[in-house]
Formats: structure tokens, sequence, C-alpha cells
């Protein structure tokens, strides 16, 4: 049974992608929620596509947006943990650069906004993130432990950032330069991430955003990856915001319990207030996308939905 229209809210593919081969089910599914837009993902395949242009076609179901590397590419230098814009090897980053201009063609041929873009990262030789991940939920962040491993993260991070942040712009300046060469009418967002060694900062975004000035280049603010990175202690993610309001080009709605991502605001925290603080970045996208996990469950999803338009004084 279809639900109330879920207007002008869009709903990622990484819902359910996981329990669907063809493309056309997935959308199905998502379209029964009430959804008349969602967010192709990274991981749908251009086997997916076959059906699923049908349906856009047809004008059965709207594209907001898809998300870089799109359609999927099984090569991990290229996945959405990677140095991606910010690979120092030519080659490579001139690969990641065409594939992202590519993952624009397949946004304006869909009609959607905009690209979700993972910039880049500080590499690691450890998963430095899931160490601290495991003490933050052993020990709390206050512990010394945490406070250690956190200050050899930052050490890194802040003597290497700043060259990859500059490889980022240069990138993402031909990205820009190439989709405007070919007509393309979409934005680029670049995501706030869900580990302390991945790029941006707020700080960052902000620099590389000014960088680009004049160019369709914004901040993809992922609330529940911004909720994450405050508990870590990377940045504050509602104060640090302002000065970047202006710059939000989407936003991905889901909430966090501790450092667990992709739960439905409000529903599953049980907390009716603490999500209030992200809805002035909610009201100002220009693309507003549910990212939520499998676990989601439909009628979570209604209810979230419902409270967070009572928030912002929708009437439906």
């Amino acid at each position: 049974m279809q639900h109330i229209d879920k207007g002008i809210y869009s709903f990622s593919t990484c819902w359910n992608i996981r329990k669907h081969d063809v493309g056309e089910d997935m959308i199905r599914e998502i379209a029964d929620l009430g959804f008349r837009r969602v967010e192709l993902n990274y991981n749908v395949t251009k086997e997916m596509l076959k059906t699923i242009e049908p349906m856009i076609e047809r004008g059965e179901i709207g594209i907001s947006s898809v998300h870089n590397t799109f359609p999927h590419d099984p090569d991990p230098d290229y996945g959405t943990d990677s140095i991606l814009l910010g690979f120092e090897d030519e080659v490579k980053r001139k690969r990641a650069i065409a594939l992202l201009v590519e993952s624009a063609e397949y946004a304006q041929r869909y009609g959607g906004e905009a690209v979700v873009v993972h910039p880049g990262e500080v590499p690691f030789p450890e998963d430095i993130s899931k160490d601290l991940g495991k003490i933050y939920n052993e020990e709390g962040p206050d512990s010394p432990k945490y406070r250690s491993k956190w200050a050899e993260l930052m050490e890194r991070r802040q003597a290497l950032s700043s060259g990859y942040v500059e490889k980022i712009i240069a990138s993402l300046d031909e990205v820009c330069n190439r989709a405007a060469a070919k007509g393309l009418d979409v934005r680029f967002g670049i995501e706030t991430r869900s580990r302390p060694q991945q790029i941006p900062t707020l700080a960052e975004a902000k620099t590389i955003i000014k960088a680009l000035q004049g160019a369709p280049v914004g901040i993809w603010y992922d609330t529940g990856h911004a909720i994450m990175m405050d508990r870590m202690g990377l940045y504050d993610s509602v104060g640090e915001m302002q000065g970047l309001m202006d710059d939000i080009v989407g936003v991905h709605i889901h909430e966090t319990l501790g450092l667990s991502d992709h739960w439905c605001p409000y529903v599953h925290s049980k907390d009716m207030n603490f999500y209030d603080a992200y809805l002035p970045m909610i009201r100002r996208a220009q693309v507003k996308v549910y990212e939520l996990k499998s676990a989601c469950k439909a009628e979570e999803i209604h209810e979230s939905h419902d409270l967070l338009m009572k928030k912002l004084g929708v009437t439906e």
C-alpha cells in the first residue's frame, strides 16, 4: 500500500539495495513509502539501471541526485573510502576526475540536481578510525587511551591534510571546467564524512568552496556523519556550520546512536530535541535526502518523517 506523499524529500537506495538484484523492484519499494524522488547511491550498477531508466523516462520516479562514484565501480581505488580526488598519482587522479564527470552526466541525464562527492582522505597505514571507535565505545572519549590515539591521528592529519586539500581543489576545478564544457547543470556537494581521517572537516570544506568561488561546488551536509565527527572531537557540527549555511547543496538526513549512524531521526534515539539543531541545515538545503540503513522499518520511516515535518512546520 502506497503511503502519504513525501513531497520534495528524496530517499537513498542505500536502504534496500542489498536486498534487490533488479533495479525496478528496489525503486518500487521506495516509491511505496511515498517518495517520488530517489538518490541513486554508489552501489547501483549499470545492470540495475536497465530497469530503472524506463521508470525515469515514464515519470514514475524522479532522481534528486546521484552519489559518486556512479554507476558502481568495483575498483577500491575509486570506492567511497579512498584518496579519490586527492591522489598524488596523476593517472589515478585523472581517472577519479573522469569518473566524477561521468557521475554528473548521469545526474543530468536523469534530471538530478546534484552529485554527492567523497573528496578524499589522509591515508593511514592502519584503520585508525576503527581503533578509535573501539576505544570510544569501551572507554569513552575522555579516557587517556582515547586522547592518546586521537593525538596520534591529529598529528598526522594536520601534517598532511593541506596537501591533499590542494589536490582536491585542483581536481574539482578540472571537474567543473569539464562539466561546464559539456553543458552540465548540476552541483557538486562535498560530503561531511564518517571517519576522522577523511576530508573535509568543516574548515576544510570552507577552504575548498572559497577556492572554487563561482563554481557549482558546495557542501553536502550529512547530518549523521557530522554528529559522529562532533562526538569524536573533529569539529563543532553546529557552530562551525554557521559560516557555510549559504553553501549547502544538499543534506543526508539520519541520526546516530553513539557512533552508529543511518538511524531514523527522533525515532531510534527517543530524543525529541537533540536533532533540532540540524533543522536549519535541512531547511537551507536544495536537495533533502533520507539516507537510512536497512534496519529502519517502513513504519519507523513514516513516523520519523512525520515528526520531522512537524518540527519544520510543514503541513501535509
